[in-house]
């Protein structure tokens, strides 16, 4: 399913922990990585000190060998394994090497802001999913448990086209992994927006209309030949999405793009955003 996998790779942790990620999928089920090193060096600075350019490129290189031997070493991947290293800003040399070379998948890790714990505005993860030409799987720490196969997916689902594809996107995972998959909706607190006032007659009509939406969820996960759980809670979308992936402890959670173009492409406030910033497992935003 994804046989072409560029992993962004900066020798952080979570960065780590998306070639781990991304070497146990290519071990368990073939395909090629190529592991993108960005070197970044603005004008101003080249110009005081040239020689850093050069230097640079060099530790990226051994950081990438570092890297690739690592991988060969745990889990014996080598020609499957293609170092790229590139002068530019970290998100759009991902995303131009993903074009370039065909990706169905970048891998990367990511950070939050200290105590609010929400995606930095601007992060190289936050750019690379507005632009990616294909899905992207976001991995924040390692996962001793891993296998390269998920086996318990959880999609946020609304009856909103990208939360369609999304559904679709974990039921072709789950038929190649022998995997599990849970929609799951969020009934607003409409109360706590705006002045309103929640009858019992308006319970039950938002209750009608969520049991309405998984069932649509059903139907088309039936029609792709994969029988699926339906989870309805009321609350705070991200919250109840982290919230069931921790408790019935799925592996992965799948969500679509809605809500991550706003003004100037902004993603804060967004529930992809934010279930990304939150989450413990991976995520994977289908595009």
């Amino acid at each position: 399913m994804y046989n072409s996998i560029v992993v962004g790779f900066d020798e952080s942790e979570s960065s780590k922990a998306a070639l781990k990620e991304a070497s146990l999928r290519v071990k368990s089920h073939g395909g090629k990585i190529f592991l993108v090193h960005a070197v970044y060096f603005d004008k101003e600075e080249f110009t005081t000190l040239p020689s850093q350019m050069e230097k640079r490129f060099e530790i990226g290189t051994k950081v990438c060998i570092d890297a690739k031997k690592d991988i060969h070493d745990d889990l014996g991947l080598d020609g499957n394994v293609e170092s790229v290293i590139c002068e530019g800003e970290p998100p759009e040399v991902i995303v131009e090497i993903a074009r370039g070379k065909k990706a169905d998948l970048i891998a990367l890790g990511t950070y939050g802001r200290k105590g609010l714990k929400r995606l930095f505005m601007g992060s190289v993860t936050s750019r690379v999913v507005l632009n990616a030409p294909c899905d992207v799987l976001v991995v924040k720490k390692p996962c001793s448990k891993c296998s390269g196969s998920y086996h318990s997916l959880l999609v946020p689902f609304d009856g909103s086209e990208s939360s369609k594809k999304a559904l679709t996107k974990a039921c072709d995972l789950a038929k190649v992994d022998g995997a599990e998959v849970s929609a799951i909706y969020v009934i607003p607190r409409y109360e706590e927006m705006m002045d309103f006032f929640k009858t019992e007659s308006v319970k039950k009509s938002l209750v009608r209309e969520a049991e309405k939406i998984v069932d649509g969820a059903k139907k088309i996960a039936a029609g792709l030949g994969v029988s699926i759980k339906a989870v309805v809670q009321e609350g705070h979308a991200f919250e109840k999405i982290v919230e069931i992936a921790d408790t019935m402890k799925h592996d992965l959670i799948v969500v679509g793009t809605h809500g991550w173009r706003g003004v100037n492409k902004a993603l804060m406030g967004s529930t992809a955003e934010r279930v990304i910033a939150h989450a413990s497992c991976p995520i994977l935003i289908a595009k």
